[in-house]
């Protein structure tokens, strides 16, 4: 897989993906990773990227202008163009799983105040990672990087992520226990000492659903 991410601010990546599993993937030659500086591609005699709106109005607005070029000069028929805005589809694991089968995955940033709207219509995806706003898209890249890359086959075991949270039904993940079985008077549940896995995956499903009841009923209601 090849993620090319188009930001103003390069820099920010730096310690993300040079640490843990990202980083061992990108090593292991499982992604490639590239960060695109699109003020590269404006064509203004004084390097702009923006401009003030039209109609008035705050902060300024990114122009069509290097971004069309700085895509149009990276894409092929493999490409995901993906916007990350406030105003986009939220994300959720499912778009993680589908978009760790694509071959190239390509990430707009923005900043300011926002896109020339014209700039949707070379975008495939238009994702949010929330219902608030960001000084930019850099972290909302970093998020989608890091939650599709543990997703390529190789990079982290199966098993891993597929008892993941959200994974089953969309439930929350069931609690886990390690050593020592007693801590401050806290016991680990007798049922995950039995050796009967029956009874285990029983007892973690109960757990998946108590704790998605108590934490995140929307998530039951919306099954319902």
């Amino acid at each position: 897989m090849k993620i090319d991410i188009l930001t103003l601010f390069p820099n920010l990546f730096d310690g993300v993906f040079s640490e843990s599993i990202i980083k061992r993937a990108i090593d292991e030659k499982k992604v490639e990773i590239n960060l695109i500086d699109f003020r590269e591609y404006t064509l203004d005699p004084h390097n702009k990227v923006d401009d003030t709106p039209y109609g008035g109005g705050a902060g300024m607005v990114l122009m069509c202008q290097p971004i069309f070029d700085c895509i149009n000069s990276i894409k092929t028929d493999d490409s995901v163009v993906i916007m990350l805005t406030p105003d986009g589809e939220v994300y959720k694991q499912k778009t993680a799983y589908s978009l760790s089968n694509k071959k190239h995955i390509i990430l707009l940033c923005g900043h300011y105040e926002g896109f020339d709207e014209r700039i949707r219509s070379i975008c495939d995806m238009e994702i949010s990672i929330g219902d608030y706003v960001l000084t930019g898209g850099e972290i909302p890249a970093m998020v989608l990087v890091d939650s599709i890359v543990r997703l390529i086959p190789g990079v982290i075991k199966e098993e891993s992520h597929i008892e993941d949270s959200f994974n089953n039904n969309d439930l929350l993940d069931y609690p886990v226990y390690t050593k020592p079985r007693v801590y401050n008077g806290m016991e680990v549940p007798e049922v995950l000492l039995s050796g009967d896995h029956k009874k285990i995956d029983e007892y973690r499903y109960k757990e998946s659903v108590r704790r998605t009841e108590i934490r995140r009923p929307d998530l039951i209601e919306k099954d319902n």
